[in-house]
């Protein structure tokens, strides 16, 4: 996979479970992460701002910097932090939404992000751009099957809450609970109706005008701050 942008490359840097390739970087970027640079001993690539846009795509932000990584071992259920606060995305598929999600999920601690192993976006490029660094510091659930994913999140004693605009609850009225699963579902579909029957509530984020619907990456942002601050556990 190939990550690219300061933030991406220095958290993956950084992570002692992120298998290293190579890493291109412009002298300037080489400068800004000489430190990770020598602890890992990784030899530089050099490059220049012009054979990096040839590389990636004269639209992506590099800042002069992507490395060639491996990709992070397959974590389980099992292993995500039992007594925090999980996201669960019902198949979105945009790039920038999911890596969105992913630096919400780590500016607000949360424990783990569930995706489906289909209906999701590749974890390299644009999506490990926009998470800011997050994809090396969130742990990620590759799922088959989602609703069978939420069942054993309910077993684990997770209480399981689906965002949706319909939803009979608000958000901010719920009693909630850590561990706590906060589910969404892909902008326009929404949560599939097997994702909804694997919730144990679903619940609305209020809004002050019908016509001021959130996407899933902003409604992601405000149900884990809301979460953060209220869920008792």
């Amino acid at each position: 996979m190939l990550l690219f942008g300061l933030h991406a490359v220095e958290a993956a840097l950084a992570n002692p479970r992120r298998e290293v390739v190579r890493l291109i970087a412009t002298e300037n970027a080489a400068y800004r992460l000489a430190p990770l640079i020598a602890e890992r001993g990784v030899r530089v690539e050099p490059t220049s701002p012009r054979d990096l846009d040839r590389l990636l795509g004269a639209d992506s932000v590099h800042q002069g910097a992507a490395l060639e990584a491996k990709q992070l071992s397959p974590v389980g259920l099992d292993e995500v932090e039992s007594s925090g606060i999980v996201v669960v995305l019902d198949q979105v598929t945009d790039p920038h939404n999911v890596g969105a999600v992913l630096r919400s999920a780590a500016a607000f601690g949360a424990s783990g992000l569930v995706l489906t192993e289909r209906h999701s976006p590749p974890l390299s490029g644009a999506l490990a751009k926009v998470a800011s660094g997050a994809l090396d510091l969130v742990p990620i659930v590759l799922v088959k099957n989602l609703a069978q994913a939420l069942a054993e999140l309910g077993e684990m004693g997770f209480l399981r809450v689906g965002l949706a605009e319909e939803g009979e609850n608000a958000l901010e009225a719920l009693s909630l609970t850590k561990p706590l699963a906060l589910v969404l579902g892909a902008e326009g579909k929404g949560l599939r109706h097997l994702t909804r029957e694997h919730c144990d509530l679903l619940a609305r984020i209020s809004t002050r005008s019908t016509l001021a619907s959130l996407n899933v990456s902003n409604a992601a942002a405000i149900a884990l701050h809301w979460a953060s601050l209220n869920a008792k556990g």
